[in-house]
C-alpha cells in the first residue's frame, strides 16, 4: 500500500491534466517520432503507453516516424555505404528498396505492435496507401556549381497530402503511424524527410500541436540556453543570425512552416525524458521549446 501523501501526489497530478484534457479533447496532435526515443526499449514502451492514453481521454494522436539509423544499419548488411548530400540521404534505386522495406515494413510495423500491446489501435501506413502522400523528385541545388542542381536519386519533397484515409482512421478510434514515404505520377517511391512530412500532414489535418522528438533539450541559444514561447517572426532572426543551423534547420523549418499554415503550437520536445509527451501535453511543466502561431 503506497503512503496517502504519495496518493496525494497522484491525484494533484491528474487534477493538474484535467483542464488540459478538457482543451485538447477531439483535437488532432501530429508526433513525430525518431531520435532516442526510437531504440531505447524503455523509451519505446513509455512512448507507446502516452500514445495509448492520449487516444483514451479524447484526442486523436498521428504518428509519423524516422528511422535512419535502421536504414544504415541494413544498408550494411547488403554491403551499401549510405550517402548524404547536404543532409539529404542520396537514395538510388537499391537505396529506396531498402528504405521501403525498413520503414514501410520493420521499423512501421514494431510502433504498430508497441502501440497495439498497451491496447491502443494503430494502423500502419506509407504515403502510397490510398496514394495520400504524392510527391515529386526533390531537386537540389549545387552550392559548388552555381546554375546547376545535384542528383540525389528518390528524394521526394510533398506536391498533395489527401487528408481523408487519416480522418477516417480518426473517426474509428484508430492510430495512424504514418512512414515517410511518398508515391509519384507514374507509381514511383520517394523517401521524404520524416519532419516534413509531419509538419505538412500537421497544417493539412488543422491540427492543434505538431510535436517533434528531438536528441536535445529544444532549440538553444547561442550560450547553450533552452529558448521557448518563441514566434514565427523569432525563428526568422534566429536563423537569420545563425542561432539555429546544421542539422536543426529541417526540423525548425518543418515546425515554422506548420504554424505558419494554421497549426496553432509546435513543440520541440527531449524524447530522451520518459513521458516527454504526457509532460509537454498534460501539465505545467514542458521539457522543450514551444513555438506558437504570431498574436
Amino acid at each position: 500500500m503506497i503512503p496517502l501523501s504519495a496518493a496525494k501526489d497522484k491525484a494533484k497530478i491528474l487534477t493538474e491534466a484535467l483542464p488540459y484534457i478538457q482543451r485538447f479533447h477531439g483535437k488532432t496532435i501530429v508526433i513525430k517520432y525518431g531520435g532516442n526515443a526510437m531504440v531505447e526499449e524503455n523509451l519505446k514502451q513509455g512512448f507507446a503507453r502516452d500514445v495509448v492514453l492520449l487516444k483514451l481521454v479524447g484526442m486523436n494522436p498521428v504518428v509519423v516516424h524516422g528511422g535512419g539509423p535502421q536504414i544504415d544499419q541494413m544498408l550494411k548488411r547488403v554491403g551499401k555505404q549510405g550517402e548524404f548530400i547536404q543532409g539529404m540521404r542520396v537514395t538510388d534505386a537499391e537505396t529506396m528498396d531498402v528504405v521501403e522495406m525498413v520503414l514501410g515494413g520493420l521499423v512501421n510495423k514494431d510502433i504498430v505492435n508497441l502501440i497495439n500491446r498497451q491496447g491502443g489501435l494503430a494502423v500502419g501506413l506509407t504515403g502510397k496507401d490510398g496514394a495520400f502522400i504524392r510527391a515529386r523528385k526533390m531537386l537540389m541545388k549545387d552550392k559548388e556549381k552555381i546554375g546547376e542542381w545535384l542528383n540525389i536519386g528518390q528524394v521526394g519533397e510533398i506536391e498533395h497530402i489527401d487528408p481523408s484515409l487519416i480522418a477516417l482512421l480518426d473517426t474509428q478510434d484508430f492510430i495512424p503511424v504514418i512512414a515517410p514515404i511518398g508515391v509519384g505520377a507514374n507509381g514511383e517511391s520517394y523517401n521524404i524527410n520524416a519532419d516534413l512530412v509531419a509538419g505538412k500532414l500537421a497544417e493539412i489535418l488543422r491540427a492543434e500541436k505538431l510535436i517533434l522528438l528531438t536528441n536535445i533539450p529544444g532549440v538553444l541559444d547561442k550560450a547553450g540556453n533552452l529558448l521557448t514561447g518563441l514566434t514565427a517572426e523569432r525563428i526568422d532572426e534566429l536563423f537569420a543570425d545563425g542561432t539555429i543551423s546544421g542539422g536543426m534547420m529541417p526540423k525548425i523549418g518543418a515546425a515554422l512552416d506548420a504554424v505558419k499554415g494554421g497549426v496553432n503550437s509546435c513543440h520541440i520536445i527531449d524524447g530522451r525524458v520518459e513521458h516527454a509527451l504526457l509532460l509537454e501535453i498534460l501539465t505545467d511543466q514542458g521539457v522543450g521549446t514551444l513555438i506558437k502561431r504570431s498574436e
